[in-house]
């Protein structure tokens, strides 16, 4: 059965924050084949691909995507042991219950986080000071040709398997992110026996922290920004005017929100996209808010931080449609 490629998607509704214009092609893919196949057809047709998953930490641009979006649902999922396999569309959310019911623990942190397994690989998604790419085991990718590309001609689909090590983590990094050419595919988790029981009441805890601090109601893209790690001489200034911030920063990093909200920037807006009132790391659509909305604010706060603190916050939700991509 042929695919289904559709053109003018609008890609608004497959995001958490309700933002973007349309896709000039948009197609679903649940396996291997459908991949490769499409990505021949972006190939022959010469446009740019983005591989969505679900929509949770994007900012599409209010001209939408002029290329070819993929999402990818393959949901395949194998428990041996203390091993699991899972295909990358997999919800992360269903995939941490899924675990705690095989009597595995490993993935609890994760209790909330939307997105599916491989964009919180791609991105090495975290909380609680914890990550995926701590249980990362394997991950099995496609290398898309690319003709731009300083590494040498493969042959076009490859498939590749990447260890832990290879894929290089590091906070909200991994070489899935930095580098455009890797599909993720499967990918391998190794976790350890756990009780189901404590495994629950971790859970239970973790989704009550969630609801009482951040701001669940309303459409966002999650964490807007990465949590700075600052240098030893910066953060003794810092300490001097603000010493209760010893209690919070840890390993010589502040929690981008305590800069955002120590500022007084809670509940700045601009058109429909405002800070949270609950959290200073979210800005939150209020209803029909535009991207260039969430762009002039989020420039807005970068600004301010950098004036006042002398610190640059970096972005932790990816631009979709917005020139390089």
């Amino acid at each position: 059965m042929p695919l289904k490629i559709q053109q003018n998607i609008s890609l608004a509704k497959y995001t958490t924050f309700k933002i973007g214009g349309p896709a000039k092609y948009f197609c679903v893919v649940k396996n291997t084949d459908e991949i490769k196949e499409v990505l021949e057809f972006a190939e022959s047709n010469k446009l740019k691909v983005f591989i969505l998953g679900s929509g949770s930490n994007l900012l599409v641009s209010d001209n939408g995507f002029n290329g070819l979006v993929i999402r990818i649902m393959n949901n395949e999922l194998r428990i041996m042991n203390n091993e699991v396999f899972v295909g990358s569309g997999f919800s992360l959310a269903k995939l941490v219950l899924e675990s705690v019911k095989a009597d595995l623990t490993g993935l609890e942190w994760s209790t909330g986080i939307p997105g599916t397994i491989g964009g919180a690989v791609c991105n090495n998604a975290g909380a609680h000071g914890k990550c995926i790419g701590d249980v990362v085991e394997e991950v099995e990718t496609l290398e898309v040709a690319q003709k731009s590309s300083t590494v040498p001609k493969r042959k076009p689909w490859g498939q590749h398997i990447f260890t832990n090590k290879q894929c290089q983590f590091s906070y909200r990094n991994s070489i899935f992110k930095k580098e455009k050419r890797h599909v993720i595919l499967n990918v391998v988790l190794k976790l350890k026996k756990g009780n189901q029981k404590e495994s629950r009441k971790i859970i239970s805890e973790y989704l009550k922290l969630r609801a009482d601090k951040q701001p669940l109601k309303y459409n966002s893209a999650g964490s807007v920004f990465k949590n700075p790690r600052i240098s030893e001489e910066r953060l003794k200034k810092i300490f001097s005017e603000y010493p209760k911030l010893k209690i919070i920063a840890k390993d010589n990093t502040v929690p981008a929100g305590w800069f955002i909200e120590t500022l007084k920037l809670k509940g700045k807006k601009i058109g429909r996209a405002i800070v949270s009132e609950k959290h200073g790391n979210f800005i939150v659509n209020t209803g029909n808010a535009k991207a260039e909305d969430v762009v002039i604010l989020i420039s807005l706060i970068k600004q301010k931080v950098r004036d006042n603190f002398g610190i640059q916050l970096n972005e932790e939700i990816e631009y979709v449609g917005f020139g390089t991509y």
